[in-house]
């Protein structure tokens, strides 16, 4: 049975690229019947600069998002990465084995460091080292991933071939898995970005908290193109992303939406667009306010889910230790 991981950065602020791009796949491959492992990356949010308290507050909604999602933890080990601390033992292991020139390449550090000097963390040059940990931990055979992470799974194959050559086959290679659709939300005012938390305008993304009136706004103020037609063209991709946004909202296929629209304008195809993105989010968020209010439980999950990790974690990393040579 593979074993499929993946995680997400705590913060107050999950959108529906969040939501397409990785929990709700982790939740098909959970129907799948895989080994799944889904996890808070706590470490890696402190990459940059984090209030203590509301990082707290930010796990434990992240949590209730996963629970309320449909992630299920009798069938998906759900944990808290900063509870395993062979994660960050690998990390260190792998940046001994990590080079200079692959890290300089990876193209999210520099997106992140652009204009920031030499304020900018070490940490946040690593992390993809940590990322390759993550993974290589328990051996993973696939990590649901948008097209902007996948050189960080390319990089945690590097790591692991160059081990496997090195000390014998130690860890799984493993293989990005890329949705075919939906991998790759775009920002509401500028479909030539990813929808994006850190984004500068909130009219960017489409919480998964926001209300409804709120969610309308968004929708009826975001970017398009020039036409007419409501019909899928990459060379619009202010439509091609809403019509995205809209066939997963609805899992109906673009044709299908766009057969909805015909003959008609931007104005009917947004006030559509946004009921179907209400009427999607309205459960959701009524189950994650419900998983809000027992503190106690979400809690005792993460460490149920901790405990497990843990044991299979620490298998894996008495083998590297032994092949290391730092077992005496």
């Amino acid at each position: 049975m593979p074993r499929i991981l993946t995680g997400l950065q705590p913060t107050g602020l999950l959108h529906i690229g969040n939501y397409f791009g990785a929990i709700e796949p982790m939740v098909s491959l959970q129907a799948e019947g895989n080994e799944n492992f889904l996890f808070i990356v706590d470490y890696h949010a402190i990459t940059v600069p984090q209030d203590p308290k509301k990082l707290r507050e930010h796990m434990l909604f992240a949590a209730a998002v996963y629970l309320a999602a449909g992630i299920d933890p009798a069938r998906t080990t759900l944990f808290q990465q900063s509870r395993v601390p062979a994660h960050t033992e690998l990390a260190w292991i792998l940046d001994c084995h990590a080079y200079m020139g692959e890290m300089e390449r990876m193209t999210q550090f520099k997106d992140k460091a652009k204009g920031k000097g030499e304020s900018v963390s070490v940490g946040l040059f690593v992390y993809p080292i940590l990322m390759a940990a993550d993974i290589l931990l328990y051996d993973i055979a696939a990590v649901p991933v948008g097209v902007d992470q996948k050189q960080h799974v390319e990089l945690a194959r590097d790591l692991a071939e160059r081990f496997n050559r090195l000390y014998g086959q130690t860890f799984t290679v493993p293989e990005p898995k890329i949705r075919a659709r939906g991998a790759r939300v775009m920002g509401l005012d500028d479909p030539l970005k990813k929808m994006s938390k850190s984004a500068s305008s909130p009219k960017n993304y489409i919480s998964l908290l926001d209300d409804e009136e709120t969610i309308r706004k968004k929708i009826m103020s975001a970017v398009t193109d020039a036409g007419t037609t409501i019909a899928y063209d990459e060379a619009r991709p202010g439509l091609a992303n809403l019509l995205t946004i809209f066939s997963l909202v609805t899992q109906r296929d673009v044709a299908s939406v766009e057969a909805d629209y015909a003959g008609k304008g931007y104005a009917d195809f947004k006030r559509g667009l946004a009921e179907a993105v209400i009427a999607f989010l309205r459960p959701i968020q009524t189950k994650i306010r419900e998983y809000q209010k027992d503190e106690i439980e979400l809690k005792r999950i993460l460490d149920t889910g901790a405990l497990r990790a843990s044991e299979l974690a620490e298998q894996k990393m008495k083998v590297v230790r032994e092949r290391i040579g730092v077992t005496l």
